[in-house]
């Protein structure tokens, strides 16, 4: 997951928050989904201190899983390898990519500063039947910073985000996939799964 001091490594700012006029535009689509992420995560950056890290990272749990398609972003970062994983690793990874994702945000995004997070209200179409919902990270000074999410409809279980982009063209699973991929190749999925268990528990101490 793109955290805040990524975020804040790339465009010296902080955190974001969803208006309301950009959740109500539009109710049972993709944008619904990453404001209603936003909501959760604005719940837990406002009560950031109070929560604690297991605080945060028990609210923000469920609405991670139902934003990203995390099994899905799994397969995409690990590539081609995984269809060489055993069924029973496959789910491991998938249970540890998850529980990194839920540490990287509950760790990172941990108070509240006041930006501004616009989504555009109209999701833009992308190859294959995905979408794209547009967004930008406005700063105090009031200069934007795009962050983007491409999203997929998942049958049953509404629109899900399957990769995060900053400034429209730095893919989060792009970036990840390097790194992942080498430890699969030097230690096979026993090491990448014990890597993200690492990776996980270092953000919550």
């Amino acid at each position: 997951m793109i955290s805040r001091r990524a975020l804040l490594t790339a465009a010296t700012v902080s955190i974001l928050v969803v208006p309301f006029g950009a959740r109500a535009a539009d109710s049972a689509g993709p944008v619904a989904t990453v404001s209603a992420f936003y909501d959760t995560l604005l719940q837990a950056m406002k009560s950031g201190p109070r929560l604690g890290f297991s605080g945060r990272r028990d609210l923000l749990a469920p609405a991670v899983d139902k934003a990203f398609d995390l099994p899905l972003m799994t397969r995409i970062t690990i590539g081609p390898q995984w269809a060489s994983v055993s069924p029973d690793e496959q789910q491991k990874l998938v249970r540890a990519f998850s529980d990194y994702s839920v540490a990287t945000y509950a760790n990172r995004f941990d108070d509240y500063s006041g930006e501004k997070f616009n989504v555009d209200p109209k999701a833009a179409p992308s190859a294959g039947g995905d979408v794209i919902v547009h967004s930008k990270l406005v700063q105090s000074n009031g200069e934007p910073i795009e962050l983007d999410y491409l999203m997929h409809q998942v049958s049953g279980d509404g629109w899900k985000i399957i990769d995060v982009y900053l400034s429209g063209t730095i893919s989060q699973l792009a970036a990840q996939r390097s790194e992942f991929t080498s430890v699969l190749r030097q230690g096979g999925a026993a090491a990448l799964i014990q890597s993200l268990r690492d990776k996980a528990a270092q953000l919550a101490s």
